[in-house]
């Protein structure tokens, strides 16, 4: 099995891109369920999670082509396939994605409870509530999602929850609506930009929807969607991965193919805690400016925190000139990466859904466990600036979600390997 080796100390410089979005791509691709006409992604992710999604597509009957310079095409040919079976649904979460689309298309699903990082319970009853409200016939068995709906049709239905609202839920019950009979009003909808560039694709494949952008989507539905050609927009977590690393190390990096206003409340935060930003209209770069200064911060829903970037900034904090506060509002449980975080010499104490963060002067390398996708990306972040040798295991976690992160990591300087 793979490992990542780190040896620390080295500061980052250079030009380095961004992914396009692993989590813009797997709704998008259960969305070329909704339309019997192919289906483009231009520019997908190479990832682990892009591969199984389009593996589950073929076991769901679509037909899936691979296009110059690495796009893919996928075009829906057999709707009696209705099961999306547990060996593929389990290795990522994204995969519940199919549910809506298939409800909606071949009116009935049977998709197997979802998998994917492991950091506290992340239930899909929203999911399901708006499913049942669109007209589904919903029941659980043998670990499966049974839905049955000879005819969805539009209604009002609010996404909440005590954690806010919910991305792929507001992805599945969006794409269901999109054939369902006359209007739905989601209240309370994700606003990430990965739901907007999702409406952006179902909107060039004809749908209807209305209030991209807010809380309040409202969508028409059509009779059916036709095929379309879209280009992904690029990984917002994956470019604030990329800019933590140069923030760790001390250095001077630019980070190219992004959308600055996507990871605004990152920037203010490097800023909070001493580095200089500068940003174009698709680049930002960052600048040392002295010791890094602690600071507290709260994940929230889009434009707030990103939950996904929590762990990699618990990393830098890690050896910050002070004390930091750092507040899990969306999934509460996510500190796995902490335990491992102190066995290279940290100092963090939970305390429910927070982390108490005293700054130390340095890491030290140490064999260290992945655990989930963002904390295996945190523990990479202090294997730069750790002393000595950091081993990494269990990197496929970092595989879902990272495209060669340890190649361009080593294009700026960074030692690392796969090994």
């Amino acid at each position: 099995m793979d490992k990542i080796v780190v040896r620390g100390g080295r500061r980052l410089n250079g030009t380095v891109r961004a992914s396009s979005s692993k989590n813009a791509a797997l709704p998008m691709l259960a969305a070329t369920i909704l339309s019997d006409e192919p289906v483009e992604l231009t520019n997908p992710p190479q990832l682990r999670d892009t591969r199984n999604m389009l593996r589950l597509l073929e076991s769901l009957g679509v037909e899936v082509q691979d296009t110059e310079p690495g796009g893919v095409r996928c075009r829906s040919v057999n709707d009696d396939l209705v099961t999306a079976p547990y060996e593929l649904v389990s290795t990522m979460r994204g995969s519940v994605c199919t549910l809506g689309p298939l409800l909606a298309k071949r009116q009935r699903a049977k998709v197997s409870l979802p998998g994917g990082c492991v950091f506290g319970v992340r239930p899909i009853d929203l999911h399901l509530k708006g499913l049942r409200a669109l007209g589904a016939e919903i029941h659980i068995e043998h670990g499966y999602v049974v839905a049955e709906a000879e005819r969805l049709v539009g209604t009002e239905i609010y996404l909440g929850s005590a954690f806010g609202s919910t991305v792929l839920g507001t992805a599945n019950i969006l794409m269901a609506a999109t054939l369902a009979e006359g209007r739905t009003i989601i209240e309370n909808a994700a606003c990430e930009p990965e739901i907007q560039d999702l409406i952006a694709l179902l909107t060039q494949m004809g749908a209807d929807i209305r209030g991209v952008g807010t809380h309040r989507l409202e969508v028409h539905g059509v009779d059916r969607l036709h095929g379309a050609q879209h280009e992904l927009i690029p990984d917002r977590i994956d470019a604030a991965t990329l800019l933590l690393a140069g923030v760790i190390t001390g250095g001077d990096v630019r980070v190219e193919g992004m959308v600055p206003s996507h990871v605004t409340a990152v920037l203010e935060k490097i800023r909070e805690i001493g580095f200089q930003v500068e940003c174009g209209e698709d680049w930002c770069q960052v600048k040392p400016n002295g010791r890094i200064r602690p600071t507290d911060l709260t994940t929230l829903a889009f434009p707030g925190f990103p939950t996904d970037v929590q762990a990699q900034f618990v990393s830098l904090l890690c050896i910050a000139d002070g004390m930091s506060l750092v507040t899990e509002k969306v999934y509460p449980d996510r500190f796995i990466h902490v335990a491992e975080l102190n066995r290279m010499g940290a100092d963090i104490r939970k305390e429910g859904p927070s982390v108490i963060i005293r700054g130390v002067d340095q890491l030290s390398g140490a064999p260290v466990m992945a655990s989930d996708l963002r904390g295996s990306a945190a523990l990479v972040l202090a294997g730069l600036v750790a002393k000595g040798e950091t081993e990494i295991h269990r990197v496929y976690h970092l595989d879902r979600g990272y495209e060669r992160i340890e190649e361009r990591l080593a294009r700026l300087g960074a030692d690392i390997e796969r090994v």
